[in-house]
This record gives C-alpha cells, structure tokens and sequence, in this order.
C-alpha cells in the first residue's frame, strides 16, 4: 500500500524553522544579505517560539509587525525583518512544510509606511576637497586612503564593491578608464567610469604598493608594509571618520560619499539617467533620493520648454 504523502503544516516547530532558515540563507548571493536576514530571522523565530503554538499565517505575522512598532524600531528596519520572514514562508512552503495558502497570506502583510524621506549627508565641493587633502602625504597609508576616498568620492563606489576591486578590474573604453562589468548590489553588473584624476591617485598607490595583480586594497603593517590580500568593509569606516575628523567636517558614513558624488554630479549637469547607471540603481526613484533634491518653483524647469508664445511688440 503506497505511503500517503504529508500535508503541509500550519504550524512549524523549531527544526522546521531552521530547515527553512538554512534554505533562505543558501540562496542569497551577497553575504551582507546572508549576515542581515539571519539577524532578522532569528529575531522573528525567537518571538515565534516564545508565544503559544501559533500557526504561521497572515495574522501572526502581522502580529510581529506590531511588536516591531511598539520596539520603536524605523520602518526600513522593520520592513527588512518583514522580507526576511515572507522570504522564510517562501521557503517553507517551496520545501512542503507550510500550506501555500498561508505562505501567500504571510507575503501579503503590508510593510510599516515610512513618514517623509531618510535624512543623508551630503558634502559640498569645497568640503570633499578638504576630505581628499587629509591624506595627501606621500607615506603608504595616506597614499592608499586618498585612493579609497577618491574612489568614494570620484565613482560613487559601495564599501563592498570598493574592497573587492582587483587591478584586472581596470580597462580602456572608448578611451576612458574604467571599472569594467563590476558586480555590485543585487549581482547586477554595471561599467562604473573612473575620472582621470581617480586613476592618477589610484596609480600613485599601486606604484608604492609595488602590486602586480590582485585586490586593490590592502592592510599596511605597523611597519609600514602591505600584507595579506584586501581587508573588510569595515576598514573603510575608520578610514572615512579619520579623513572626517581630520579636516572638522564631523561624523560621516562611506554612503555619504556615494550620496556626495551623486550630487556633484547633478550639480555639474549630469544626466538622471547617467548617474542612475554610474551608481546601478536599478529604480530612478532610489537615484532621485540620493540627489536630495528639492523642486524649484522659481525658474521652474518647465517656464521656457520652447511652447511659450513670442512676446508682443509694444503699441507705438
């Protein structure tokens, strides 16, 4: 007599929780994606096991939404805790242990609605200049950190796109240097250009650095000599704060840099389009957010579009 087949549940326990959390962690290409959504998975497994055997559906799920409100936490932060656990169901459901009918239920929990615009730092011109001339020695370190930050500032690079930039990574386009089919966020691919003056500071390390191949960026001994084959993201926070509290611009993240040449940009002429491809947005609406621009009523950009009608000679 053959087996019967085992029907989904509506309740999972512990094992299928982590059988489910260890299929989404596998697929997910980028391991800050794998580092945050098993935070946030765990996080919701910790609630869920701590309530009676709750079925895992829309209302339960909606129910750690509102215990997220009521932490206080910002919506981005919750609404990643929600795409981490809808991205759970999915699993769950795709491996038989969870009724599909739930899951779907589950991916339609509305996320928490975010009031207004996330606040970001922005640099002027003048002020990145001083940021670029902290270290603008000619010691090893302060030739590697004004070439991180010329990267930074210059192609608007990731903290993780910028520590994995190989040597090989540099090509001539159209007689342009460039940053060719670089995988950034998403595993999107994008040909980032680097300004003449990016690769001058970038070739001025790689010439101290004595480096034939390889990752770009590379930790300094005490001694003053290059070792080991990159270093992490991390790095290129203390490097930025360092450079920021050198020339008294304040607090600084390395994603103000990316916002900072975003605007610069714009401010120079750049095209929306243009500059959403130099940063791999793959929304116009997450470009227009990282210009922080504001519409302007006076001199507005449709008063002279070529429609208006000529201006009458005056009656003698």
């Amino acid at each position: 007599m053959a087996k019967r087949a085992k029907r989904p549940k509506s309740v999972l326990k512990l094992p299928d929780l982590d059988y489910s959390k260890s299929a989404v962690l596998n697929s997910l290409p980028s391991l800050n994606s794998r580092r945050s959504y098993e935070y946030a998975i765990r996080d919701f497994i910790e609630w869920y096991c701590s309530e009676p055997r709750l079925a895992f559906n829309k209302t339960v799920v909606t129910r750690y939404r509102i215990a997220l409100e009521q932490r206080r936490y910002a919506p981005s932060t919750i609404n990643l805790r929600l795409a981490a656990v809808r991205r759970l169901a999915y699993e769950a459901s795709d491996c038989g242990l969870l009724s599909p009918d739930l899951a779907a239920g589950i991916r339609r929990v509305k996320g928490a609605k975010r009031l207004g615009v996330r606040v970001g730092n922005w640099l002027t011109a003048e002020q990145s200049k001083k940021l670029l001339a902290v270290h603008s020695g000619t010691q090893l370190r302060d030739l590697r950190n004004h070439a991180v930050l010329a990267m930074l500032l210059g192609c608007g690079l990731r903290r993780a796109e910028l520590v994995a930039i190989k040597l090989e990574d540099f090509a001539l386009r159209e007689e342009h240097w460039v940053l060719a089919d670089l995988i950034g966020k998403g595993r999107h691919m994008r040909t980032v250009p680097v300004p003449g003056w990016v690769k001058s500071v970038v070739d001025a390390w790689i010439i101290a650095a004595q480096l034939q191949n390889g990752i770009l960026f590379r930790a300094i001994s005490k001694t003053g000599k290059v070792h080991g084959q990159g270093f992490t993201a991390k790095v290129i926070w203390s490097i930025v704060r360092e450079a920021a509290s050198g020339c008294g611009i304040g607090v600084i993240a390395p994603h103000d840099l990316r916002r900072t040449c975003a605007r610069l940009c714009h401010q120079a002429g750049g095209e929306l389009e243009q500059i959403q491809f130099l940063l791999g947005h793959v929304s116009i609406q997450t470009t227009e957010r990282y210009l922080g621009c504001k519409q302007r009523l006076q001199d507005a950009v449709n008063d002279q579009i070529g429609l208006e009608p000529e201006p009458r000679s005056p009656p003698y």
